[in-house]
């Protein structure tokens, strides 16, 4: 009875030093929205409201309720997610937002001066119908000068689709900080500030796969009208400079030493071959 008992124990003892070896020689895997392969910047969750996760089969975004607007969202683009679904242009209310908070309306922009300007490009969910609806939620929309949204913002998404029709896999994070004022009697704010930072990999590129010479792209540019025809590349910078005006931590995924080496660099004019100049929203 004695050996029983102690070959029992022996045989848990072998049992669980396997089971704790083979955690260590193959970590579980988590698994991850696509639209947050590179992290959640802000640690958004279902109990901030003003930093509310929101996550669609489209895209992944933190929404502040007190300002009627994202922070920020977060997608893939890719090739399988382009094609010739027409333009929704169907603006309505995120019904999907908590019982008893302000449902963004289409016509609180109405005479405000201001477009209703996507953070998700319509066009980056042409594959379906369906797809391209969701970017039309008021919850995926912020107050964007004429000049930036119609202008060189949109001349920045055109060369987003180029790269993806090229075969490249993007990973775009889009955002908004500081407030110059409000619309819609103070239930919306008016974002002083739109970047954008956009990871380009090649197809089926792991975040492990990142390293010091994957291109990233950012840009930070004035919610502002009168530089419609300025190029987006003037307004180049750091994804460490993005960081330190919003607090945010981007690219938290990535392993750090390389984190570290890739959101200090700012992309060179000369490396970005700009091909697109068409407005395709």
């Amino acid at each position: 009875m004695f050996a029983s008992k102690k070959f029992l124990i022996l045989l848990i003892t072998l049992l669980l030093t396997l089971t704790v070896g083979c955690t260590i020689l193959f970590p579980k895997q988590v698994a991850t929205n696509p639209h947050l392969a590179f992290g959640n910047p802000s640690n958004a969750s279902k109990t901030d409201p003003n930093n509310y996760l929101i996550e669609k089969p489209q895209y992944v975004l933190s929404y502040n309720r007190d300002k009627g607007i994202p922070n920020w969202v977060s997608w893939e683009l890719n090739q399988s997610w382009l094609g010739e679904a027409p333009r929704s242009n169907n603006f309505r209310p995120d019904d999907t937002l908590p019982e008893g908070w302000y449902h963004v309306a289409p016509n609180d922009y109405t005479k405000s001066g201001f477009d209703k300007g996507h953070m998700v490009p319509s066009a980056d969910r042409s594959n379906n119908p369906e797809n391209n609806a969701a970017t039309f939620l008021m919850t995926n929309i912020i107050p964007q000068a004429p000049d930036n949204n119609q202008g060189y913002w949109a001349r920045l998404e055109d060369y987003e689709r180029t790269l993806a029709n090229q075969g490249n896999e993007l990973h775009i994070i889009s955002g908004v900080y500081g407030e110059k004022g409000t619309i819609a009697q103070g239930k919306v704010s008016i974002p002083a500030r739109i970047f954008k930072i956009i990871v380009v990999t090649p197809p089926n590129e792991s975040v492990n796969s990142i390293n010091e010479f994957t291109r990233i792209i950012a840009v930070d540019t004035p919610n502002i009208n009168g530089n419609r025809d300025a190029d987006w590349t003037e307004f180049l910078t750091s994804v460490d400079a993005i960081e330190k005006e919003t607090g945010y931590d981007f690219l938290s995924h990535v392993n750090p030493s390389t984190q570290n080496i890739v959101e200090s660099k700012i992309a060179q004019v000369t490396d970005l071959k700009l091909k697109s100049r068409t407005r395709k929203k």
